[in-house]
C-alpha cells in the first residue's frame, strides 16, 4: 500500500521520471481551486429546522432566505399562511422556520355553524382564537390537529340554566348542547306523558328556564248526578175547577258519571267522560187538575146592595150605549176605585142627588136599566154636560 502511495506522489510531481517544476505548479493551482471550491461548498450549505404545522424536519439548503428554504422543501404557501421569520429574512446554519398553514374549519358554536379561517395547528389554538371559555365542551380533543380542509369542531360554551321540576327549582352551569342532555345530566327522567317547557332537541341558551311537568293520566273520578223527574198532568171533571191533586209523587233519578282525569303536578288539568250509567230511574209525578164548574150562587140583591126596585122602560138606549162605551168601555158594573161608578161613571153625589139611592148605593151596583133611568133624569135637568164623553152621543 505504501509503495502505491509513493508511486502516486512521484507521478504527481515528475514527468518521465524526472522532477518537473512546471507540472508541480500546475498541480498546485488545481489543488488550490479544489480546496477553495470545497471551502465555498461547505460555507454555503446550511442545516435548517423546518416546522410545518408541528411536523418538524431538518433541511440541507444553499438558500439564503426563508422563502428559498420553504420553496426548496416543496411547501406551497397561500396568502393566509403564517411564516416566521418573514419570507425575506436571511437564514443561518441552525435557523428554525415555523410555517402555520391556513385552514378552513367548519365550526358549530352553540348550534350556529360557520366556517373559520385559522392558522392554529390544533383545536386548542382554534378555541383560543375564537375567544370562547376554555371550559367549553368540544366534539374533538383539544390536542387534535386541524387539517387544511375538512375539519369540523362543535363547541358548546358554559351556560346558566334554571330547572324547575318536582316542586324544586335549581340553577346549574352546563355545556350540554340541548335540553335533553341538560335534564339527563341533572338526573331528571321524563316519563312518556311528562311535559317539558322546552323540547328535548332545543339548543341551550344562557339563562334558559326549563320547567318539567309531571303528568298522571291514570286516575279516574266518579260523580253521581240527579236526574229530574217529569210531570204528567191530566184533567178530571170530578174535581172542582182549579183544584190540583197529586196522584203519584215524583222521585228524581240518579246517573253515575265516570271521568278519566289528567293531573299535572298533582292538580287536575282536564277530565274526559268515559262512561255514563243510570243507577236509578226517575219516577214521573202525576197531577190531576179539576175542570168541574162550581155551581153559581143564587142572586142575592140585598148582598149586592141593589134594592131590586124596578126601573121604568129604558129610553135613549142607543145614546147611552155610545156614551158608556166611551166612559167605561161598556162595563155597566165597573168600580175602578176612582170615585166614579157604573157604565156612565156617576159620582156618588150626582147618583144620590138624582134619586139613584132608590136602586143602589152607587151606580156600579145598579142594573143597566136603573143607571139609564137616573141618566135620563140628569139629562132632562142638565143635558149631556156632566159627561166628558157626551160628544159620543152624536157619533
Amino acid at each position: 500500500m505504501a509503495q502505491k502511495l509513493r508511486a502516486i506522489v512521484v507521478n504527481f510531481f515528475t514527468s518521465d521520471g524526472k522532477f518537473s517544476f512546471i507540472k508541480v505548479g500546475t498541480q498546485i493551482v488545481v489543488l488550490a481551486a479544489l480546496v477553495l471550491g470545497l471551502v465555498a461548498f461547505v460555507g454555503n450549505n446550511k442545516t435548517v429546522t423546518l416546522n410545518v404545522d408541528g411536523k418538524v424536519s431538518s433541511v440541507q439548503t444553499f438558500g439564503g432566505t426563508v422563502e428559498e428554504v420553504v420553496k426548496s422543501a416543496n411547501v406551497e404557501l397561500q396568502p393566509a399562511d403564517r411564516v416566521s421569520p418573514a419570507l425575506d429574512a436571511r437564514i443561518e446554519n441552525g435557523s428554525v422556520i415555523n410555517v402555520n398553514l391556513a385552514k378552513a374549519v367548519k365550526v358549530s358554536l352553540d348550534g350556529a355553524e360557520k366556517t373559520v379561517s385559522t392558522t392554529a395547528q390544533d383545536v386548542a389554538g382554534l378555541v383560543t382564537q375564537l375567544g370562547v371559555a376554555s371550559s367549553s365542551e368540544l366534539s374533538v380533543p383539544k390536542d387534535a390537529q386541524l387539517a387544511v380542509d375538512g375539519s369540523f369542531v362543535a363547541i358548546s360554551t358554559p351556560k346558566t340554566v334554571s330547572i324547575i321540576a318536582d316542586g324544586k327549582a335549581r340553577k346549574t352551569t352546563t355545556t350540554a348542547a340541548n335540553v335533553g342532555e341538560v335534564l339527563k345530566d341533572a338526573g331528571i327522567r321524563l316519563a312518556a306523558a311528562d311535559r317539558s317547557s322546552q323540547p328535548a332537541h332545543a339548543p341551550v341558551v344562557n339563562n334558559m328556564v326549563i320547567k318539567v311537568s309531571r303528568v298522571d293520566a291514570g286516575k279516574t273520578a266518579t260523580v253521581t248526578q240527579e236526574v229530574e223527574f217529569q210531570t204528567l198532568t191530566t184533567e178530571s171533571a170530578t174535581l172542582p175547577k182549579g183544584e190540583e191533586k197529586v196522584t203519584q209523587e215524583g222521585v228524581p233519578g240518579a246517573t253515575t258519571l265516570t271521568y278519566k282525569l289528567v293531573l299535572v303536578d298533582g292538580r287536575e288539568a282536564s277530565r274526559t267522560l268515559v262512561s255514563k250509567t243510570t243507577t236509578r230511574e226517575p219516577v214521573t209525578e202525576k197531577i190531576t187538575i179539576g175542570t168541574k164548574e162550581a155551581p153559581k150562587p143564587a142572586a142575592d140583591e140585598s148582598e149586592s146592595g141593589n134594592t131590586g126596585a124596578a126601573a121604568p122602560a129604558m129610553m135613549n138606549v142607543a145614546m147611552w150605549d155610545k156614551i158608556a162605551q166611551c166612559e167605561s168601555g161598556g162595563n155597566w158594573s165597573i168600580n175602578s176605585g176612582n170615585g166614579y161608578y157604573g157604565g156612565l161613571q156617576f159620582d156618588i153625589q150626582t147618583w144620590i142627588g138624582a134619586g139613584g139611592g132608590a136602586y143602589a148605593p152607587n151606580a156600579s151596583q145598579a142594573t143597566k136599566a136603573q143607571q139609564i133611568d137616573i141618566a135620563n133624569r140628569v139629562y132632562a135637568d142638565r143635558g149631556l154636560q156632566p159627561w166628558g164623553c157626551g160628544w159620543a152621543a152624536s157619533s
